[in-house]
């Protein structure tokens, strides 16, 4: 009963473990995705009384990758139903050209001030528009989630840690008389800690496919994945294959290490 206890306690640590993980790398996924998404519609407004090309427009910055012009057909039309038909052309004519300028990447605060910078002294643009509150504000909430998030799953990896190490311990002083005398009979550190290691590497793969039969579930039901096309982000949170051979490594390096520091500080009595 006792080494049942031992068991499911292990286990319910190392599955703490690779649950928050996975949630901080699903978490990761989602962010770089939102960024990804975010940088194809972010966009800055050029404003000038002249035609630029795009290779003008890159030439400034590398971090730009294209660019388009605004049509002024909208403006008009909205002129147009304020002014008579015989205005139009004048306006067509008079109106400065505006630039969409797409990056290759979701800058930050700091990057869109120096490229707006940069913008504004070229002799040919009048005006740059970066939507910095708007942005700026975005980049932020970001940056706070990245943070929360990893000092969530630092702090839970390490106080399930301490409670993995103080299960082997316990592992270790209910077998304390076995292994002195195991060690009395000269059997080598490996064999009389074959138990121990045992007990880490079982417990390692039954969390692991716990660990994977919850997201996998997750998966089937969508749970997650509704939530995220509401901003339009699309990714698999969990790969059965590549994320469980993921979890199933770390679980048993962190097993394996946490017994092999316990042995290696186990001393025998004479």
């Amino acid at each position: 009963m006792r080494s049942l206890k031992n068991h499911l306690s292990l286990i319910i640590a190392l599955l703490t473990i690779l649950l928050t993980l996975q949630i901080f790398l699903s978490v990761e996924k989602a962010i770089t995705a939102y960024e990804t998404d975010l940088s194809e519609n972010y966009s800055i407004i050029v404003i000038s009384d002249q035609n630029i090309s795009a290779k003008q427009l890159s030439q400034i910055s590398p971090a730009i990758i294209n660019s388009e012009e605004i049509s002024a057909q909208q403006i008009v039309q909205r002129l147009q139903k304020e002014m008579k038909s015989k205005m139009i052309d004048l306006h067509k004519i008079i109106l400065p050209h505006f630039y969409r300028i797409h990056l290759d990447h979701f800058p930050t605060p700091a990057e869109v001030d120096t490229l707006s910078q940069k913008l504004s002294s070229q002799p040919y643009i009048k005006r740059v528009e970066n939507f910095s509150h708007n942005h700026s504000t975005i980049y932020k909430l970001l940056l706070l989630f990245k943070w929360v998030t990893m000092i969530l799953a630092v702090s839970i990896f390490a106080v399930t840690t301490l409670l993995i190490i103080k299960e082997m311990r316990l592992w270790q002083f209910q077998h304390h008389d076995r292994m002195n005398i195991m060690a009395l009979f000269g059997a080598p550190v490996w064999l009389r800690s074959a138990v121990l290691f045992r007990l880490a590497i079982v417990d390692a793969i039954i969390a692991t496919l716990l660990a994977s039969a919850i997201f996998i579930t997750a998966n089937h039901y969508r749970w997650a994945q509704d939530q995220l096309s509401a901003i339009n982000v699309h990714i698999e949170l969990f790969n059965p294959l590549s994320d469980t051979l993921l979890l199933l490594g770390v679980a048993l390096s962190l097993s394996v290490l946490l017994a092999s520091l316990i042995v290696m500080g186990h001393k025998e009595e004479v």
